[in-house]
Formats: structure tokens, sequence, C-alpha cells
């Protein structure tokens, strides 16, 4: 059974840390509107903290953040934001205080390597969400969404797909996903997800077509993408521009490499690096139905 952490309520303390990438504008906002929540918010050393790129070095981002994983009174532990690093500190984390006492752990992007470790070895509950650094950008329902996971309030979403029509269906499974490079990155390792008769959801920013097309291929070569439950695309924007294009967007790209199958899959879903990313709980039982032009997640 996959442990769900307990949900938050006014009063507790949360802590604000960054495991990847240093901080380069204010986080003023996103801190207010959690205090706006009712919870106390208490900053890690890596917020202020900068060594090249990173928050810190990694001692540092890998000693904040276990400091957090620690603590008793620590509730919920929300990722600064993205960028690149976590993955150079997982394997310092000493998760025996966290399996006594579950927390929520939120973040996207480079997070996805924290979120899926705590599921493939933890086998606990995490939120793929607004980042404080997104915050201040974010769509007022996507920051809800995220105060409603938090809290245990009861979270669905609808979309409509504009990019390639659905494939229909219906499908009820744990979810799991996160950002694609994140996911095919930590392939063999002790923090790969496990993929049968799951839910996948994926996005990403940034990428060239080719890019996206072989990490599909990766993942489809490796057996993740043949026994789905359900595959809910979300945004791949920021694409790279290629002198020569590659002939095929990131949705059609993706679509050709499940095609086969007969899974419902969805595309243009409220989840990734736009400001409508909405809150989605890893490790959750969630029901998935899907329409041509339509999706509802539940």
């Amino acid at each position: 059974m996959i442990k769900q952490p307990a949900y938050l309520k006014k009063g507790d303390k949360i802590a604000i840390v960054c495991p990847a990438k240093k901080l380069t504008r204010s986080i003023a906002y996103a801190i207010t509107v959690l205090e706006g929540w009712g919870l106390e918010v208490v900053l890690g050393k890596t917020v202020n903290a900068a060594h090249h790129q990173f928050a810190g070095d990694d001692t540092l981002r890998a000693q904040d953040l276990q400091f957090f994983l620690d603590d008793p009174e620590i509730k919920a532990i929300i990722a600064g934001r993205g960028g690149y690093g976590t993955v150079r500190i997982i394997d310092d984390l000493d998760f025996t205080a966290f399996k006594a006492q579950p927390k929520w752990i939120v973040g996207f992007s480079d997070i996805t390597v924290l979120l899926s470790h705590l599921l493939a070895e933890l086998n606990t509950q995490s939120l793929h969400a607004q980042m404080p650094y997104t915050f201040d950008t974010a769509t007022p329902e996507s920051l809800e969404s995220l105060r409603q996971a938090l809290f245990g309030e009861s979270i669905s979403y609808a979309c409509s797909s504009e990019k390639l029509p659905n494939r229909s269906g219906e499908a009820e499974g744990v979810l799991i996903g996160g950002n694609l490079t994140l996911l095919v990155m930590v392939e063999g390792s002790a923090s790969e997800m496990d993929y049968t008769n799951k839910i996948l959801f994926i996005e990403d920013v940034g990428e060239h077509e080719y890019a996206i097309d072989r990490m599909m291929r990766m993942l489809k070569r490796s057996g993740k993408l043949a026994n789905l439950k359900g595959l809910i695309v979300g945004a791949f924007n920021e694409v790279e521009t290629e002198d020569i294009p590659f002939g095929a967007s990131p949705e059609q790209v993706i679509w050709e490499t499940v095609k086969e199958y007969d899974y419902p899959v969805c595309f243009n879903f409220p989840t990734g690096h736009i400001d409508d990313n909405k809150a989605m709980i890893l490790g959750k039982i969630v029901q998935l139905s899907i329409t041509t032009k339509t999706a509802t997640l539940i």
C-alpha cells in the first residue's frame, strides 16, 4: 500500500529549500500566499545560497534538505525551484526519519528526481505542483489545486485537446510521472518508478523534437510504455527550433510511439512548465476519463 503523508492543517510549519538551481528572484509573493493559507513558512539556508548555478554546493543542499526531512515539526517541504542538481544529492539523503513520519514533498521539473525516488524507494505519495519560483506567474487555479492537495480537499481536472485527437477510454490506476527528461535520466537507478498498470503523465520544456522522440523510444524499448493503463500528455513547450525541421511536433512524436497500444491517451493536459500547472499527486489512485476532445482526471 502506497503511504499518504498527513494532510496539512492551519498552523502547520512547512519548509522551502532549494535542492537544485539557485533562486534568481524574490519568492516573497509565494511566502505571502502560503502564509495566507494559514501555514508557518520556514526558509532553508539554500534559499539565499549560491554556488555557480546551484543553490549552494552539493553538501549544503543535501544538508539543508536533510535537516527538514528529519525535523518532526515540518509537515511539508516545497522545493523553491527546479533547474538542475537534485540528482547530485539524492544518494546522500537519509530517509530513516522520513519513513517513520512521511511528509509532503512538492516540486516539479528537476524535482521529478526526488518525487520519483519517494515512490520507487519509499512507496510514498508526493506532489508535482507549482513551486515558489513560479508562484508569481501561476494561475490562481493552479495555486488553489496545490492548496487543495496539501489540505486533503478533493480535486478534479477537465481539459480539452487542441493539438491532436485523444484516444478515448476509461482507466483507473496509480498516477506516476513528471518531467520526461528526468524520468528517463533515473532509469536503471534506485529512483526508477514501476510503470506497470500505472497512469503516466509526462511533460517537458526546451527540448528538440528529436530529443523527445529519442526519450520516448527509449521508454518504449525498455518496456515502460506497453503496460500502462493510460497516458496523460502535458505541456511540451519552448521547443528548440532546428535548421532542418524534424517533421513532427512533440505531440505527434509521442502519439507515434504509443499508437499501437490500446490504453486511453490525452493531450494538452494542464501540467508542466506552464502558468496553469495543476497539482498532480504521485502515488494516488485516480480515475481518468477521455473522449476524442476532452479529458477528466479525478
